[in-house]
């Protein structure tokens, strides 16, 4: 069969590609947002087959939407399934796997003449308070790689320091879907608010508009290892208070901030409801949000605020520049790499409380955050896409 190659940066005309010419890639995962759009938008003729998530109860079947456990890290799914693809690509979800069982994985690639890409989007690995078992995990996977992709130069400059490897550098392509971004850029071009644009299909999940309202929100999420929320909403109060017009929501899930959820945090909870009666802020506790609550929610803040203390890379910021939400983000990590931010100093020695305060003074009188161009985005998505297929057949040869 013929397909139509997609226009690569030489500026060529479209080819014919016959069938042997697609590239069939055991992604980990695959239907990871970030990993669907590493294909480009208009997708008709891309010649990158990725494999399907394996049920991982049921490695016959296809997972959709559940991948984890990832069932192609084991050495076995790669022997049994080696004719059915013809690299191998690794983005995350090793977590539950130790150094000797990657090595393990990374053997039977090499035994099965099968090459090996590694996408490195954490150098600290946010869910591990302990550093070592992530950085172990790295000693084998970075330098058993073929090939290293990361989204920043900072990532890529400590990956050449610590490893002598050099990584191919690809920016994160968009994560809200075009759709979606195309409706709240287009409420915001038009005076309206962006958040009803998405909040009929995540009822609840946006503030109330109020007029002059500058809305600051910082999401606790489940709390993983790598937040320090507590110094971050205790500057956050001081911050708001000296800034006219300005609000403070707070949001976090059930499991950490109900004293019935098996995370519970009687801290963090405890100052959350005493700052909330004092109406220094706004608490909003519930479960997961959907994709639409996630957009809805971010789209009616005019900043949000990451409380990390280590990290390397984000996908909610990302989110936050494809619907015109500010982010101020701690300069631990390299979340300034990845596009514009209000930096404060954060760590795991501790929060500079003055660099917050002035980053939230900073976002508040600066110009509205201009959200992502589209037509960028999916120039981006398409260029990382062909980058891929470069780096893909470069491989093979």
């Amino acid at each position: 069969m013929a397909l139509t190659r997609i226009v690569e940066h030489s500026g060529e005309p479209p080819e014919t590609l016959t069938s042997r010419e697609l590239v069939r890639v055991a992604s980990v995962p695959s239907s990871h947002v970030y990993i669907r759009h590493l294909t480009p938008d208009a997708a008709t003729g891309y010649p990158v087959v990725r494999l399907a998530d394996p049920d991982p109860d049921d490695t016959r079947r296809s997972a959709v939407s559940r991948w984890w456990p990832p069932a192609m890290l084991d050495p076995r799914w790669v022997h049994e399934h080696a004719s059915e693809f013809d690299l191998f690509h690794l983005q995350f979800g090793f977590d539950a796997r130790t150094p000797d069982e990657l090595r393990a994985l990374t053997a039977a690639l090499r035994e099965e003449g099968k090459p090996f890409v590694y996408t490195v989007h954490d150098l600290r690995n946010p869910h591990h308070a302990d550093r070592r078992e992530h950085d172990a995990q790295l000693d084998v996977l970075i330098p058993a790689a073929d090939a290293l992709v990361t989204l920043t130069p900072g990532a890529a400059a400590e990956i050449e320091r610590r490893w002598k490897r050099t990584a191919h550098v690809l920016p994160h392509p968009h994560v809200v879907d075009l759709p979606t971004m195309r409706a709240v850029q287009a409420a915001r071009r038009a005076g309206r608010r962006p958040a009803d644009e998405v909040a009929v299909a995540a009822p609840g999940a946006a503030a109330a508009a109020v007029a002059g309202e500058f809305r600051i929100g910082v999401h606790v999420k489940s709390l993983r290892a790598s937040m320090n929320p507590l110094p971050v909403v205790a500057a956050l109060v001081d911050a708001v208070a000296a800034i006219p017009g300005a609000r403070l929501q707070v949001d976090g899930h059930s499991d950490v901030l109900l004293d019935t959820g098996k995370r519970f945090d009687p801290a963090l909870a405890g100052f959350l409801r005493a700052a909330e009666r004092r109406g220094e802020l706004e608490l909003r506790v519930h479960d997961f949000f959907t994709d639409a609550e996630l957009w809805a929610y971010l789209a009616s803040l005019d900043v949000s605020v990451l409380p990390y203390r280590f990290g390397t890379h984000s996908g909610w910021l990302e989110a936050c520049h494809d619907l015109g939400t500010a982010v101020i983000a701690p300069d631990c990590g390299y979340y300034a790499d990845q596009g514009p931010v209000f930096s404060y100093h954060h760590d795991e020695r501790g929060l500079d409380a003055g660099s917050l305060v002035a980053a939230v003074r900073a976002a508040a009188f600066a110009a509205p955050a201009s959200p992502a161009s589209i037509d960028e985005r999916v120039r981006q998505r398409d260029e990382v896409a062909a980058a891929h297929l470069e780096l893909y057949r470069g491989l093979l040869g």
